[in-house]
């Protein structure tokens, strides 16, 4: 079995008012726990993603359009800063809860502060299955 491995989210200008939102790093990362992937922002956002439903993962290379968490129809944005996006595609898609009502997630992109560390660390990372690169 390997380590268990956490990741923390990156933080820019906003981490004072995420922390006082309750969203700040200590509650707050990304975890890889033998076969499961969980991601937090504190009560606003958790999901729980079987390592075997990641089909592939990269960097997102695009602008970012928010700071906390945003999304909708399965693809969710979940970060405290605007750089380090991992995008991670998830099949069958998974569960998660955003401010507790539950959603399903076919996408989740993350922010975190190694995110070269974390695309390591994942199935796929930044090759999809043609093996083609990001």
């Amino acid at each position: 079995m390997s380590p268990t491995r956490r990741f923390p989210l990156r933080y820019g200008v906003f981490r004072p008012l995420l922390w006082v939102l309750g969203a700040g790093p200590r509650a707050s990362g990304v975890t890889i726990d033998g076969d499961r992937l969980e991601a937090r922002m504190g009560w606003m956002f958790r999901a729980d993603v079987p390592l075997s439903s990641v089909t592939r993962a990269a960097r997102h290379t695009g602008m970012v359009g928010g700071i906390g968490v945003h999304g909708g129809r399965g693809r969710w944005l979940v970060n405290g800063g605007v750089k380090g996006i991992v995008r991670v595609f998830i099949d069958p898609p998974a569960r998660g809860r955003v401010l507790g009502v539950p959603v399903r997630l076919r996408e989740l992109q993350v922010g975190v502060e190694s995110p070269e560390e974390l695309l390591a660390a994942l199935p796929n990372g930044g090759v999809d299955h043609e093996g083609q690169q990001d």
